[in-house]
């Protein structure tokens, strides 16, 4: 029989289509239309075998030159990206690996005591969640969070793969072990709830655009013209945003944006993005504080 053309396609099911254009109008806190997060990833990487972002040609095990390019972010970047916050004023989200509270405790620690946020986000980025049967990857989400409430006092709300590496049953795994929030999807620019088996997880906006490893490792975008996309992403978001509520995330690596001459880019963008929150037209905040308020405002709808 010759091959049918209509009828649906495979759907994963968690939710509807619905067009940015038909959504309830509210506001984010302090009424700013623009709520901006920074995604701070800090991640460890094993020696000599795994995943990993390269800035030259995979070598043969051990890989020391790109293992050793991606190590600069813990040890030297990081420092400086916080510092800058520090500077600005800026809360950030920091997605974490667990091997983190192995390799370089302290890092983790500064985050914490800067008051940011913690997001779960795998144990290494040298391996990929998607592979795992059920079992596994429902004992690997259980023990991430169990680590961090025992090391960092707080245990995540919020999730992003590794490598954004999902299996079928990822989302519903999330719910069952206790995580409120997926960061793994980038269809939006607004949270909603996705269905589970344990009931409702919802979706935070992550960038694939906004995101220092697509842009500068992969299409090879300078550093400056990074920081001119986020400005730009930004001031057409902000203008948007007098219609309804919308989320900007950026998405960065410290082994990548905590090179010097790219922090300096860096600091011109997101001093823009703090003025803009100087005059309340952006919230700055974190993904689990617009997960928490957008939850409350679809059960405020719903009464």
């Amino acid at each position: 029989m010759p091959p049918s053309y209509s009828g649906a396609l495979p759907s994963h099911g968690r939710f509807d289509y619905q067009p940015i254009t038909r959504r309830p109008a509210y506001r984010w806190p302090g009424g700013a239309g623009l709520a901006v997060y920074l995604g701070f990833n800090i991640e460890h990487f094993a020696f000599g075998e795994g995943l990993g972002a390269g800035i030259g040609p995979a070598s043969p095990q051990p890989d020391v030159l790109n293992y050793s390019w991606r190590e600069y972010g813990n040890r030297v970047g990081a420092w400086r990206c916080l510092e800058l916050f520090d500077a600005l004023g800026l809360p950030a989200a920091a997605l974490i690996n667990t091997a983190l509270y192995d390799h370089c405790p302290e890092l983790v620690a500064a985050c914490v005591a800067r008051g940011d946020e913690l997001v779960g986000h795998g144990h290494s980025n040298a391996e990929r969640q998607g592979v795992l049967d059920e079992a596994a990857e429902r004992q690997l989400l259980r023990a991430c969070r169990e680590r961090m409430l025992a090391e960092s006092g707080q245990a995540p709300g919020g999730w992003l793969s590794p490598w954004i590496s999902e299996s079928l049953a990822t989302p519903d795994l999330l719910a069952e072990t206790g995580y409120r929030y997926t960061l793994n999807w980038c269809h939006d620019d607004q949270p909603h709830p996705m269905r589970t088996r344990a009931g409702p997880l919802w979706s935070v906006p992550y960038p694939q655009e906004l995101n220092d490893i697509p842009m500068i490792v992969a299409r090879q975008m300078d550093a400056k013209d990074f920081a001119q996309m986020i400005i730009d992403n930004a001031d057409e978001m902000l203008e948007q945003a007098r219609r309804q509520p919308l989320v900007m995330g950026i998405a960065l690596h410290p082994y990548i944006v905590g090179q010097p001459y790219r922090l300096r880019h860096l600091r011109r963008a997101l001093t823009h993005l703090a003025a803009a929150r100087d005059r309340a037209q952006v919230w700055f905040t974190t993904p689990g504080a617009i997960c928490e308020d957008a939850a409350q405002m679809e059960t405020d709808r719903l009464e």
